[in-house]
């Protein structure tokens, strides 16, 4: 039986990580055989004739998972999480996020770097494209203040564009926020958003359900979207192509039972024809204030409503860099910039500068909180 990994993982944690990671097993699997056993110990111990007569999985597949199952180096995965300071929880420990419980495959255990809290019961998930419009950004970062501010947990998946800028916005307004990623937290993907990432871990979580050093396959992002799903009483979808992964998330939620959100685009977006599709079936409500969300909330949404103070629904303006104060370069460059983000080649054909110039001015644009950069090499104005 395995001994305690002090405040790594409880034992019913390391015991459901071993079933967890057996070749074979997955989260509708875990979930029957946890249900057929009635505890993790004794499925550890079933063998493999009574593994068979559980619904889906047959003979061929219990010898798999029986050899597997001696196979799992639960031990060397524990430690590399230690070394990492990442938390492992498990479904059965009373902190695993309730709202994961009431899924119909929610993940047997979560890596978790920061802090899991009792209010995050009360999130909203918040997804849209990577190659977001500046449009879309500001909008997602808008709502992820405001549902931070309205005392909501803001969850997403650190991905370039909306989840980005939804996390940034939380952190804005002084809330809490969860990254759920679709690779281990043995490595920050995208690899640029490690300052974010550290960000996160200090005023919310970074999680996965993927072993530390899984490596960010494109295989693994469906499954993340439906944890993302299932953490949100609801999900907003800030611009989102007709075919893409935050589409799949809102379908997740709609399955789920959770409310199902869309921001209105431009018509000739090609990332808002997602959104306008969901409106358009009745699939997602459109909302363009917060407290359009809190309104399908419920009591919980009512009861945020009412400590909500009134001005709630706006953010203050930025603190403005008055044109004067930039110099004709910086005007230029300024003046380049088109409705999406550009690289630092296509500023330099619209604005005429040298590639010397239009880097040296983005840095001290950077520094002034006037630009950001939105990807590896992508750039748009933060205000």
């Amino acid at each position: 039986m395995p001994h305690s990994h002090g405040s790594v993982a409880s034992v019913q944690a390391v015991q459901c990580l071993q079933l967890h990671l057996t070749d074979g097993i997955g989260p509708i699997r875990f979930a029957r055989i946890l249900r057929r056993f009635g505890s993790i110990e004794a499925a550890l111990e079933a063998p493999a004739a009574a593994l068979a007569r559980i619904d889906g999985i047959g003979s061929a597949t219990a010898d798999r998972i029986v050899a597997g199952r001696a196979a799992v180096d639960v031990e060397a995965e524990v430690a590399r999480a230690a070394e990492l300071g990442v938390r492992i929880v498990s479904v059965v420990d009373e902190d695993y996020p309730p709202a994961l419980r009431t899924i119909a495959d929610p993940p047997p255990c979560l890596y978790v770097r920061g802090s899991l809290e009792a209010a995050d019961a009360v999130a909203l998930s918040i997804v849209g494209a990577r190659q977001s419009t500046r449009y879309g950004s500001e909008q997602a970062e808008r709502f992820g203040a405001l549902a931070a501010r309205a005392g909501l947990t803001v969850v997403s998946g650190m991905a370039r564009g909306i989840d980005q800028a939804a996390h940034r916005g939380a952190l804005a307004g002084q809330g809490r926020t969860l990254a759920v990623l679709g690779c281990g937290l043995g490595q920050v993907y995208p690899p640029d958003a490690r300052e974010l990432a550290d960000r996160i871990a200090a005023s919310g979580a970074l999680l996965s359900e993927l072993p530390v050093d899984a490596p960010p396959d494109e295989k693994n992002f469906p499954r993340r979207n439906r944890i993302i799903a299932g953490l949100g009483l609801g999900t907003l979808v800030v611009e989102a192509g007709a075919r893409s992964g935050a589409m799949i998330t809102a379908r997740l939620a709609c399955e789920y039972n959770r409310e199902v959100f869309a921001v209105p685009g431009r018509l000739d977006t090609p990332q808002a024809e997602g959104c306008h599709a969901l409106i358009q079936r009745g699939e997602a409500k459109l909302v363009t204030h917060m407290r359009d969300i809190l309104g399908e909330l419920g009591e919980v949404g009512r009861k945020l409503m009412d400590t909500t103070e009134p001005a709630g629904d706006e953010l203050p303006a930025r603190p403005a860099v008055a044109a004067a104060a930039l110099n004709p370069d910086q005007r230029a460059l300024m003046t380049a910039f088109a409705e999406e983000p550009m690289t630092i080649d296509a500023l330099v054909e619209a604005s005429g500068l040298s590639p010397a110039r239009v880097a040296a001015e983005l840095t001290s644009l950077q520094l002034l909180g006037v630009v950001r950069r939105v990807g590896g090499d992508q750039f748009e104005p933060a205000v």
